[in-house]
């Protein structure tokens, strides 16, 4: 979605609203800390978040792939800072198509600053040297599909004067930018006669205040310094009578000076507030609070799952329940589909979907973490009942994660804990579940999901790794007990054990007032099959891995891997069945 649509929405419902801004960190440490923070800061509600780009392309990928992250997984919709200096016009067009392909669908089109330490500006043949290019050729070359902010200067651009950046900002408007995000400032005065000049010049798109909090007094003299900021002698003289060693003191100024800037603004009639984060999150979320402007968060999802926020999966309203734990792992794999299904899953075979057969294993480890795997799942393992308990711990909380999951169990797991608990102390190896539900509300704070005053429903579903021993026995149970169950079991060999013929079938529902039934979650026996590829080259890439080779707990590993099976089982009757009577008789 173009975010000066969402900004539009929020001005004509005379709401306030805010953005944040994030740089790519140097260290791939940093860069999953951000994808937390901004994970984190999502919860705050903002409009949209954006990515700085470095002088001359310099972070182009990073930028890129920071801010497809946040928009696909996020789900916030997220705007790309892109630079025009020292960058090729085939480069930039390059860098647009991909922005295009990953479903990101604005940027802030910015000049930049010179990558050269001499601060010189050497023009590439072909390129741009100002931002207003930059807007000009995006519109040729893409018409309509990215909404697009450039800069404005309430004080200046640091290199040029007033009135004449008030004439480019003019030039940028007229060339088909959407809205102005500023620079940062603390002149609450001089950046409303700076609003005032430019609706007198005829600029009348949204015009939104940077602001920056000040979190530490070396590094914000050197903003200060860089953008050659000008500090209102009221508030230098409350400097002058800090501290500046002690970091706490300085943070609490200044969340007291935006708090008070912001509500200087607010009472002015600005409407928008863009906060230059720093990538921390205390002092906005300070301030935030201090000015009691948070909205009121739904935190009901539309959907069982949380939505992206990708221009190309808006209609995306399906996806098999095999990936509920590992989103990321499907939408990677489902990242270069032209289309996603939608109302039905029935059309998933038609070419237009694409396929699941190419996949990557996406661990829970990047380059840059600690590995702390053998303490949590244990140094040694002699046998396999000992990788029971490790599930177990997981279930009781006493082990943090499990290969198979990017998320801690959710809330409704809670309710068939225990029943859970006595399959894994078994061998039945569980990796997604979800109990069975006769109508819910939508408004359930563990069920819900979906527009108020519906009503969702799910079948009772179990998926978990199990021994050819314990496999066979539960189907022998499920056969003698003519129990409306379905069942489906494949081992790494890709042999089959299963009680129907290839289906599709809905495990979760809702039905809502104005709306037809949606199928939000299904069990595709031909995703099964290509999941099953994943979840069991997980056991090897992320547990096996971590021990040497031809140790015990590698063969230990190495043996569920070889001969397991991956079983789910469906109980059809959400209204009185209990899944858990067939696991009880074993």
């Amino acid at each position: 979605m173009k975010i000066i649509n969402k900004i539009n929405s929020s001005i004509d419902r005379n709401d306030i609203f805010y953005s944040f801004e994030y740089f790519p960190p140097k260290t791939e440490a940093g860069v999953e800390n951000l994808y937390s923070r901004i994970e984190r800061m999502a919860n705050l509600n903002p409009d949209f978040i954006d990515i700085t780009w470095g002088a001359g392309g310099s972070t182009s990928d990073l930028t890129i792939d920071i801010s497809t992250t946040a928009q696909n997984l996020v789900g916030v919709e997220t705007q790309v800072h892109m630079t025009c200096t020292n960058m090729k016009k085939e480069d930039l067009r390059a860098a647009l198509q991909t922005l295009k392909d990953n479903g990101l669908q604005n940027i802030l089109a910015l000049r930049g600053d010179p990558p050269l330490q001499s601060n010189d500006w050497v023009e590439v043949e072909g390129g741009f040297k100002n931002a207003v290019d930059l807007v000009r050729f995006t519109r040729q070359e893409f018409g309509d599909y990215f909404g697009i902010c450039v800069a404005g200067y309430p004080e200046g651009h640091p290199n040029g004067n007033y009135k004449q950046d008030l004439v480019y900002l003019k030039e940028k408007i007229d060339a088909g930018a959407d809205y102005v995000i500023t620079q940062l400032f603390y002149d609450c005065d001089q950046f409303l006669k700076f609003v005032y000049d430019a609706r007198a010049m005829g600029i009348n798109v949204p015009i939104l205040p940077g602001i920056m909090p000040i979190n530490n007094y070396n590094s914000w003299m050197r903003m200060i310094e860089f953008c050659k900021t000008k500090i209102p002698p009221n508030v230098q003289q409350q400097v002058e009578q800090l501290n500046v060693e002690d970091d706490e003191q300085v943070r609490e100024f200044g969340i007291k000076l935006c708090v008070d800037i912001c509500k200087k603004l607010l009472s002015s009639g600005i409407k928008g507030l863009h906060f230059y984060t720093l990538n921390l999150e205390k002092s906005v979320t300070r301030i935030l609070e201090e000015l009691d402007i948070q909205r009121e968060i739904d935190q009901r999802s539309p959907l069982p799952w949380r939505p992206t926020a990708n221009v190309k999966r808006q209609k995306e309203d399906v996806r098999p329940i095999f990936w509920a734990n590992r989103p990321k792992s499907y939408i990677a794999r489902t990242s270069a589909w032209d289309e996603f299904p939608n109302g039905r899953w029935g059309d998933s075979r038609s070419p237009a979907f694409g396929d699941l057969s190419d996949y990557h294993i996406i661990g829970m480890y990047s380059a840059g973490q600690p590995d702390d795997r053998t303490i949590i799942w244990g140094e040694c393992h002699e046998n396999i009942e000992s990788v029971y308990k490790i599930f177990v711990k997981f279930l009781l909380g006493e082990v943090s994660k499990l290969p198979w999951f990017d998320k801690p169990i959710e809330r409704e797991t809670i309710q068939i804990q225990s029943d859970m608990l006595h399959m894994n102390e078994k061998g039945f190896l569980t990796i997604n579940s979800q109990p069975a539900v006769n109508a819910a509300k939508s408004q359930d704070p563990v069920h819900g999901w979906g527009p108020k005053g519906g009503y969702v429903y799910k079948k009772a579903y179990i998926e978990f790794f199990a021994s050819p021993e314990n496999t066979r026995k539960l189907i022998q149970v499920i056969k003698n007990n003519n129990v409306n169950v379905s069942y489906h079991a494949v081992n790494i060999k890709g042999e089959e054990l299963k009680n129907f013929d290839n289906n599709v079938t809905a495990v979760t529902w809702g039905v809502f007032p104005n709306k037809e039934i949606v199928q939000p979650t299904v069990v595709d026996s031909e995703s099964f099959l290509v999941w099953k590829n994943e979840a069991f080259a997980l056991w090897l890439s992320q547990w096996a891995s971590i021990y040497s080779e031809g140790s015990q707990s590698r063969r230990v590993i190495q043996q569920i891997h070889d001969t397991f099976y991956l079983v789910n089982v469906i109980d059809h009757d959400y209204v009185e069945g209990n899944i858990f009577n067939i696991f009880n008789q074993l």
